[in-house]
């Protein structure tokens, strides 16, 4: 399959991360903490800042929720961390923003449904919402989600349907009338005052067939930046692979511009999870790399030793802990291969095609494992001490090959 160039869009501004082509595709997240709670909230939008989410997502649904996003803020800058923080409005959106300026001021964005802003009052109530955006300077994200259409809408476009000589299928019809939603809200709220390029669209689906007609038709209609998802992508491998198959497929045609993996964590689960997954979709596509990759074979008869697979997910998990530190000091480092071979039949092939790699011995073979840095054979390891003694060598690769310049004279030192 052949990789298509970005789509063109306008650049929204969401704080100081640049959303839509010729920006790298942006990483996000969302909290499942009650905003109420300050502490724990601030807490996990950190862990998922740290974890690689250039944007962290709150709720917003109430008057204590929308009282302690100021404080939020203020802890987050404390801490050092500068994600933009995003409000999510569903229903009371124009009470809480007008009610709380300060919780108003103290987001970098705010994400509107405009399926749940109301019926009577619908376009009274997102212009208020708008309105807040355009006197505080804010971008907005309007996001339409499959199980919370606008049904005035739906039904109008669903009994045209019906009344016409060749009705198409729902479905066809739905997604229409999800791109309308989008393309309605989008254009009302720049009538209201808001610039285009302060707009980002997502029409999210639960379907990985229908996310990528979806996005196919939305992308075809505006040049709004898009933000891609699936909605309830579901638990462990099942989330992780439905969005992974949906957003892989529209990245690979040049669709989307900031993306989030809505996994459902196990209770109290690692929320970072979805940042890595994100992550991950784009270093594979070849969009974006985020951490050193670790190629390792899946094991077989020749390696009944586990010794490698534990080895494997110990420098891999080494690799990730180490990225806070070496993503300021040690540019480029994020693009390095490691290779952890299981053993002989692959292992030094695969060794030498990787920055450093390490071909471990398979069951009945010498018990030695040979080291290549850059193709080239270095040294072997024996005995029980090979991953600290690999990862000395890691490291020292690490040191010597990714190195920031020095201000003035260009010279490049190893930061130490």
């Amino acid at each position: 399959m052949t990789f298509k160039a970005r789509r063109h869009t306008l650049v929204a501004s969401v704080g100081a991360v640049k959303v839509g082509a010729p920006h790298p595709v942006v990483v996000q997240s969302m909290t499942n903490t009650d905003t109420a709670d300050a502490e724990s909230t601030a807490a996990q939008v950190a862990a998922l800042a740290r974890a690689g989410s250039q944007i962290v997502r709150v709720t917003v649904n109430n008057d204590e929720a929308a009282r302690q996003v100021p404080a939020i803020a203020e802890r987050l800058r404390d801490e050092g961390i500068d994600a933009p923080l995003v409000g999510d409005f569903h229903y009371n959106g124009h009470l809480l923003l007008t009610k709380y300026p300060e919780c108003a001021r103290a987001l970098a964005k705010y994400r509107i449904n405009p399926g749940n802003v109301g019926s009577k009052r619908r376009d009274e109530n997102f212009r208020a919402i708008v309105q807040v955006a355009v006197d505080n300077d804010k971008p907005v994200r309007i996001g339409v989600n499959w199980g919370s259409l606008d049904q005035d809408l739906l039904t109008t476009m669903m009994d045209a349907n019906a009344a016409a000589s060749a009705p198409r299928e729902a479905r066809d019809v739905y997604i229409d009338a999800m791109i309308e939603s989008a393309l309605r809200s989008a254009h009302l709220a720049q009538e209201t005052g808001l610039a285009a390029d302060r707009i980002i669209i997502s029409a999210k689906v639960s379907q990985v067939q229908d996310l990528v007609e979806t996005y196919r038709r939305l992308a075809a209609r505006c040049e709004y930046p898009l933000h891609l998802g699936l909605t309830e992508a579901g638990l462990g491998s099942k989330g992780i692979i439905a969005s992974t198959a949906g957003l892989s497929i529209l990245l690979a045609e040049g669709i989307g511009d900031t993306i989030r993996v809505s996994l459902t964590p196990k209770p109290n689960g690692d929320r970072t999870e979805e940042v890595q997954v994100a992550q991950q979709v784009l270093q594979s596509l070849g969009l974006r790399s985020f951490t050193p990759q670790v190629t390792a074979c899946p094991g077989c008869g020749r390696t009944t030793s586990t010794f490698f697979q534990h080895m494997a997910e110990d420098i891999q998990s080494y690799l990730r802990e180490q990225m806070p530190v070496w993503r300021a000091s040690r540019p480029g480092v994020e693009e390095m291969k490691v290779a952890v071979m299981g053993c002989v039949v692959n292992g030094p092939g695969e060794s030498k095609h990787a920055n450093i790699g390490i071909s471990l011995p398979g069951t009945f073979e010498e018990p030695k494992a040979p080291v290549y840095v850059d193709g080239r054979l270095v040294t072997t390891l024996k005995g029980d001490n090979i991953v600290p003694e690999f990862l000395g060598i890691l490291e020292e690769y690490v040191a010597s090959h990714y190195v920031r310049e020095s201000a003035g004279n260009g010279v490049g030192v190893a930061v130490r």
